[in-house]
């Protein structure tokens, strides 16, 4: 008889990816492993965990696979319409949080919400703000929709690109995780990257086109004092700091990732 011990030391990629997709499948957590895990498991079941164990050989992403992933406090479903939600953009939500709680915000924008994980955290965190999150993939708006439903978490969900949409709108915080990877970056054909929709991911030769667009258009957004926070990749922080500086913002802050990587870069808008 086949155990779930069998199946993960069958499977031909890293143990802990073969047990979460072995747990995950079987309903068990890793405690159960520990007590029952040379228990035969249950024929009809075998096929199913080496089929998802033969996917990820192929390279498909675990979250794709099972269909889920944790972000914040959020269980969040994912599909290959939407970039999988990383720990990196917990930064960018809890200086949002931060910026609502502090100034008593009762409204703000979340733009390419994806899978809605930053839209959705923040609405969890601060019950009392209006979040509105926009994206221009229906696909993608789909997943978020779906998991604001999931999660029992009001959103107003808005297909369009960017601010189109949006014109005589202000918000006093505007947030977002755009594309931000080079063109030709060879991290694009490494680990998960090459599952996920690439036009969430790469941004032009340099990574900046979305970027230098948010930036750009956004005081036409925000309100009086209002703040702008982006995400962006490691080595992007001094650019973007430029950039805000030159379309008139304030304030401008950088923080680090847990990695110590310059990962989020916001400011204020100067009304002067």
């Amino acid at each position: 008889m086949t155990s779930a011990r069998d199946l993960i030391e069958s499977a031909q990629i890293c143990g802990r990816e073969a047990e979460q997709l072995v747990l995950t499948l079987l309903g068990r957590d890793r405690a159960w492993l520990f007590t029952h895990d040379n228990e035969p498991v249950e024929a009809e079941s075998i096929p199913v965990i080496q089929q998802a164990l033969k996917r990820r050989e192929q390279g498909e992403p675990v979250a794709y696979i099972i269909g889920s992933r944790s972000f914040w406090n959020l269980d969040l479903a994912v599909t290959p319409a939407v970039l999988i939600p990383r720990p990196d953009t917990e930064l960018l939500v809890e200086w949002g949080v931060e910026r609502i709680r502090r100034a008593d915000l009762d409204r703000c924008l979340d733009l390419g919400t994806g899978s809605g994980a930053i839209a959705l955290a923040i609405k969890a965190e601060c019950p009392a703000c209006a979040v509105t999150a926009v994206d221009r993939s229906t696909d993608a708006l789909a997943v978020a929709q779906a998991n604001g439903k999931s999660c029992q978490l009001q959103v107003t969900w808005l297909e369009g690109d960017w601010f189109e949409g949006l014109l005589g709108q202000r918000w006093p915080l505007i947030l977002s995780n755009p594309p931000y990877v080079r063109d030709e970056d060879p991290n694009l054909h490494r680990g998960d990257l090459p599952a996920e929709p690439r036009e969430a991911l790469a941004a032009g030769p340099d990574g900046l086109k979305d970027l230098k667009h948010l930036i750009a258009t956004a005081p036409d957004f925000l309100e009086a004092e209002g703040y702008l926070l982006l995400e962006h990749g490691w080595d992007q922080a001094a650019a973007v700091r430029a950039l805000l500086l030159t379309a008139g913002f304030k304030n401008i802050e950088t923080r680090r990732d847990l990695a110590g990587h310059e990962r989020v870069t916001g400011g204020c808008l100067d009304h002067g």
